[in-house]
């Protein structure tokens, strides 16, 4: 019998998300896997708490653990491979909170810029610990078992067709695509994506729960689950074959 997959949303450093969510999951074995979709640091403040408990959750439970690169690792790295200012410097990008996880120092508050000798850090993703970095590297764009694909943004679409995750020119377009088209028009395998924050979505497409924008959006064969987790939202979590919904408010 196949077992079950838990499908996280994006976190942001939402450490206590992250606990309230998984205390609510059913026990766990050798049989079930833990997918989360990416995006574990900027906004929230405790990134590092974040990518501390994702990277070392493999040892801590019996069930497999997949975790996934989001469009903000893949920004981060790109920041300290070659330098991405505009990522960077608007402070709706939570970059600053994630900074400040790591070397320690107070929450920025709404819109705070960086202090001149931090946004030099800022600018050269300086402050990350070379594993961290290197587990940035490590992340996957996709994965697909028997119940869904789970990627981080969504599917692109090449001549008509929706492209498969193992058929696109340059993954990165699974981390940072944002579809109207995809989430409306998407028929074939079920796709679980985060990204796109759910009150972003058009709720009239949704069937969960359509008249709470900001739920869980579930399309025809598309599933959103980035809740805003992180930015004044929460975590959200989606069990199969069941389709259990576990929420961490």
């Amino acid at each position: 019998m196949p077992g079950r997959t838990f499908a996280i949303g994006d976190i942001h450093g939402d450490i206590f998300a992250v606990y309230r969510l998984l205390a609510k999951f059913p026990e766990l074995d050798e049989t079930d896997t833990i997918v989360f979709l990416g995006d574990y640091v900027d906004r929230g403040p405790h990134s590092a708490r974040v990518v501390d408990y994702v990277r070392n959750l493999a040892g801590q439970t019996k069930a497999k653990v997949v975790a996934l690169r989001g469009n903000h690792e893949d920004a981060w790295l790109r920041v300290v491979d070659r330098g991405w200012d505009g990522f960077v410097t608007p402070p709706i990008n939570g970059c600053l909170a994630a900074y400040r996880s790591f070397i320690g120092g107070p929450v920025p508050q709404e819109h705070e810029e960086p202090r001149d000798d931090e946004r030099l850090m800022l600018l050269t993703g300086g402050f990350y610990p070379d594993e961290v970095l290197a587990w940035f590297r490590s992340l996957p764009y996709w994965y697909e078992d028997q119940h869904a694909i789970f990627v981080h943004a969504g599917l692109p679409k090449k001549e008509g067709q929706w492209v498969h995750p193992s058929a696109v020119d340059d993954p990165t377009v699974l981390l940072w695509i944002r579809d109207e088209d995809f989430f409306i028009n998407y028929r074939g395998k079920t796709v679980v994506f985060g990204h796109t924050t759910t009150s972003c979505l058009p709720p009239e497409y949704s069937s969960f729960t359509p008249d709470d924008p900001d739920d869980l959006w579930a399309g025809t064969n598309v599933i959103g689950i980035d809740t805003g987790a992180g930015k004044g939202g929460f975590l959200t979590a989606i069990q199969f074959p069941e389709m259990h919904v576990y929420e961490s408010r």
